[in-house]
């Protein structure tokens, strides 16, 4: 009968164990959702979604770079707070446990947020995710290119620059003859990029090349000058959700270069250079 009691004891103690094993759960994950791209003046609604897996809730805190500007903790009084942070401007009307609006972004607004989720006892287990955000202005202008002579000859050094409207970040910019990309180094001139006011930047390239008989393609040939806005991606680690929106602005200004007829000599049977007119095409 003792022995019977001990075991009978023993198996209840064990099927204990194994059920507090089997309930006991806690903070899984938490993923982020940051708008990867935004105009200065917009609203930017950062998303911070977790399981907590039946622990309670016990803060969620959302920093820029290493600084705390948002905190809700449910149990306190009240419940959100935010905190000054340069470029970043909470909207506690709009913001929760679940996400923060931000209004009027701005350059410095740009950075790496990264939201972190605790909860309450017993595991008191935190967790944490991270995406970045960049403040882009697209170009209002075209580009724009200058240098350019009324006529050419076979022999001549083109000389031109290519000048972008003023963007943040700065445009790229590429040359094209005869929509073949121009990418010899000695081709292309770089200067230092022009900074304007609130940060914008406009970006100069130059292209330099002796004009010869294989430009010309049917009697003409086209010179672009190709501008564009696109930010590199920025891809986060496996926990982050990064909100996509396509950001490129593409602006190209052309130059149409074409063979003058009728120039050959009356006083001679040989016939002179060709001379070539350029005109500019913006598109």
């Amino acid at each position: 009968m003792e022995l019977f009691s001990i075991k009978l004891l023993f198996c209840v103690v064990f099927c204990c164990v194994v059920h507090v094993a089997l309930t006991v759960k806690g903070l899984k994950w938490v993923r982020v959702n940051v708008p990867q791209f935004r105009v200065p003046g917009e609203t930017a609604i950062l998303h911070c979604d977790y399981d907590l897996g039946g622990d309670a809730l016990y803060a969620v805190k959302w920093y820029k770079e290493h600084e705390e500007f948002y905190r809700f903790v449910p149990k306190a009084t009240p419940q959100a707070n935010s905190y000054k942070v340069e470029g970043v401007h909470v909207d506690m009307s709009k913001s929760d446990s679940k996400k923060v609006s931000l209004h009027s972004v701005g350059w410095k607004t740009s950075g790496l947020f990264r939201c972190e989720v605790s909860a309450e006892a017993p595991s008191f287990a935190s967790a944490q995710s991270e995406a970045r955000m960049e403040v882009v202005s697209l170009p209002q202008e075209d580009p724009v290119i200058t240098g350019v002579e009324i006529q050419y000859q076979i022999g001549d050094e083109i000389n031109l620059n290519c000048t972008s409207g003023r963007s943040y970040p700065a445009s790229i910019l590429h040359w094209y003859i005869n929509e073949q990309q121009v990418v010899t180094p000695s081709s292309l001139i770089r200067y230092p990029h022009t900074h304007h006011k609130h940060g914008l930047i406009s970006v100069t390239l130059g292209l330099r090349f002796t004009l010869s008989s294989r430009h010309f393609l049917g009697g003409s040939m086209r010179v672009k000058c190709v501008a564009s806005v696109s930010p590199e991606l920025w891809r986060g680690d496996r926990e982050s959700v990064v909100q996509s929106m396509a950001v490129k602005d593409m602006r190209e200004a052309l130059l149409l270069a074409t063979v003058l007829s009728g120039l050959v000599s009356d006083n001679s049977s040989t016939k002179e250079d060709p001379a070539f007119h350029i005109q500019e095409h913006p598109e």
